[in-house]
């Protein structure tokens, strides 16, 4: 017996996945808040992406392998921390990516390979600095590479505004 109407766009609405960039940037707890509010409220999941960036060439491969290692270590803390985060205001726990090289290059390469993401979320700068890179490119040279609606959360919004638009 096929499913409902109804029941094919409930499972739809629990298929969705709000991606979030996890970056050092203050507006990062607006887009995260903002994610997890729309996954609670709208049904959906929220995924975090944290790319680390290499660092240069090192003469002794054992020093960048220790290097990247950190770096991996400190994500995973990173990520397991806002974890609990999402898990507190969803009540689901998110799915967690950790990815290596340049920012913008590893969220368009994860974006195109992986099907499960349904919306990007990112948060402008709350003190009117702009937008910020990552926002810059994927609106500007980089749009056409984005193949699914991005939201972009203004930085200043407070709690209240937060409940209000979600």
């Amino acid at each position: 017996m096929g499913e409902t109407r109804e029941q094919q766009e409930a499972a739809s609405k629990r298929d969705r996945v709000f991606l979030v960039v996890v970056d050092d940037s203050p507006e990062r707890a607006v887009a995260l808040r903002y994610a997890c509010l729309r996954a609670r409220n709208g049904g959906g999941r929220v995924a975090l992406l944290r790319v680390t960036e290499p660092e240069g060439i090192t003469e002794w491969a054992g020093v960048g392998a220790m290097m990247a290692e950190e770096r991996r270590e400190e994500a995973e803390r990173i990520l397991s921390g806002l974890a609990a985060q999402v898990n507190e205001i969803t009540g689901g726990l998110p799915i967690l990516l950790i990815r290596e090289g340049n920012p913008r290059d590893e969220l368009l390469a994860l974006l195109k390979e992986d099907p499960r993401i349904s919306i990007l979320v990112l948060a402008s700068s709350g003190d009117g600095s702009g937008p910020g890179p990552l926002i810059n490119a994927l609106t500007g040279r980089y749009a056409t590479h984005v193949r699914v609606p991005m939201t972009i959360v203004p930085g200043n919004l407070d709690d209240a505004e937060m409940e209000r638009v979600t």
